[in-house]
């Protein structure tokens, strides 16, 4: 078991496999170049493999494949069945943008994929246009349905925007609601990468929206997950994840690897050891010693305050969010 110098329980790895992505979102990094890392700085499916059996074997439960678009990775599916052949109960999910899932989604299944968390910020091509800087709806949608199909189980996350998107907030919902599939909103995450002009909703201006057309009731917290839940009157729940809160953080459960090989502890904690050279040596021992230091480093509270016009630093397409 893994636990932190706060006594939290961290069972959850997220792992990016690739921080390429195929859309330029206005939130995330508008302005960064389409760009190639070189093969050699990332490392492959077989020694991410072998880390996450290490982290296997010390208790963790849950994994998350992200990016970066981490479909822009060949024979991902490949890598899946990995992971899922050595610990078949592995919670293991994936977040995407959706625009290659629908060529690829029953493979994914088909692998040992459970569960996929699907970005969708509008419903309008022209403001998905706006948001993504590509023609991408009509791909994310067919991804959403394909996915549904393979059987996986499907949660949309959106970022509302002012002045962009927040207009079809309810839309969205309705449209989550109506497919029977979980929808988290998501507040902007402040960050130096972003467009500097946008500005989002925060989770009170979230719910008055809601509050419009549906009754709904605060359910709070279920286990370590990051979203505040909400039950309208006929049972359907969805989620806000306000990351601006500490509470956010009192039972984080989460570490983060990067494709390059690096082990973070927290979002928004800019310290991080790399595990590149012990996996690429083989050695477990240096690997798993590494994986404690982390833990122990595990700061208590993100160092994300409510001050006016502070910023992570940290890049979401190296860490997946």
């Amino acid at each position: 078991m893994l636990v932190d110098g706060y006594g939290r329980k961290v069972n959850y790895l997220r792992v990016s496999v690739t921080e390429r992505c195929n859309f330029r979102c206005q939130y995330c990094m508008p302005e960064k170049p389409f760009s190639w890392v070189p093969h050699e700085k990332i490392l492959s499916f077989e020694e991410l493999f072998l880390f996450i059996k290490v982290a296997i074997d010390k208790g963790i439960t849950k994994i998350r494949l992200t990016g970066g678009e981490p479909l822009l990775r060949k024979d991902l599916d490949v890598f899946i069945k990995m992971i899922y052949d050595y610990k078949p109960e592995i919670d293991l999910a994936l977040t995407t943008n959706g625009f290659l899932l629908a060529g690829i989604a029953q493979s994914l299944a088909d692998a040992g994929l459970k569960r996929v968390n699907i970005s969708l910020d509008s419903l309008k091509p022209e403001v998905a246009w706006k948001i993504a800087q590509r023609d991408v709806l009509g791909a994310v949608l067919e991804g959403i349905d394909a996915a549904s199909k393979a059987g996986l189980f499907v949660k949309l996350n959106s970022v509302p925007l002012k002045g962009i998107n927040d207009g079809e907030l309810l839309e969205l919902f309705e449209y989550a609601k109506n497919k029977n599939m979980p929808i988290r909103f998501i507040e902007y995450m402040e960050n130096t990468h972003a467009n500097k002009t946008i500005q989002g909703l925060n989770a009170k201006e979230i719910q008055e929206i809601i509050k419009t057309k549906y009754n709904f009731k605060e359910k709070g917290r279920e286990g370590a997950s990051p979203a505040q839940l909400f039950e309208l009157d006929d049972g359907y729940v969805f989620g806000i994840i306000d990351p601006h809160k500490h509470d956010f953080c009192e039972s984080c459960n989460r570490i983060r690897l990067s494709a390059e090989g690096m082990l973070i502890p927290c979002l928004y904690f800019d310290e991080a050891l790399s595990i590149k050279d012990a996996v690429r040596k083989g050695d477990i021992a240096a690997a798993a010693e590494i994986l404690g230091t982390v833990i122990a480093n595990k700061p208590e509270k993100n160092r994300w305050s409510d001050e006016e016009g502070e910023k992570s630093n940290r890049a979401f397409y190296e860490t997946g969010g």
